[in-house]
């Protein structure tokens, strides 16, 4: 399935955020990460971009592509967003250095080149 164009803007919002993620861990190690309350919040912060945007990819789109774990994404962001105090931080890491480059490898076969 193709998406339509509110599909496809979600998607690229999605895109966009974690290959920022990508970019703010890119040559940092978990104790870096632990001791930057900056670098912290500003990734935690494209986690729930991708979880919002996530949640706003339609039921249909959803549905024609199970290889994304769109609950899992969108569980993830409510956890930042709303039980911020129960945040384990080695979860965070391993969602940023491992689930994050995969979720764009999954997501690079499905999202559309933007308009020109």
């Amino acid at each position: 399935m193709y998406p339509d164009n509110q599909d496809a803007s979600y998607l690229w919002d999605m895109q966009n955020a974690a290959r920022t993620v990508c970019e703010f861990v890119s040559g940092k190690t978990f104790e870096d990460y632990l001791n930057n309350r900056l670098l912290r919040s500003a990734v935690e912060r494209q986690i729930e971009i991708i979880g919002e945007a996530a949640r706003n990819v339609s039921q249909s789109f959803q549905d024609c592509h199970p290889e994304i774990p769109w609950q899992k994404i969108i569980a993830q962001r409510h956890v930042l967003a709303h039980e911020y105090g129960e945040i384990k931080h080695e979860r965070i890491w391993a969602l940023v250095t491992v689930h994050i480059p995969n979720l764009i490898e999954m997501l690079r076969p499905i999202v559309p080149l933007p308009p020109e």
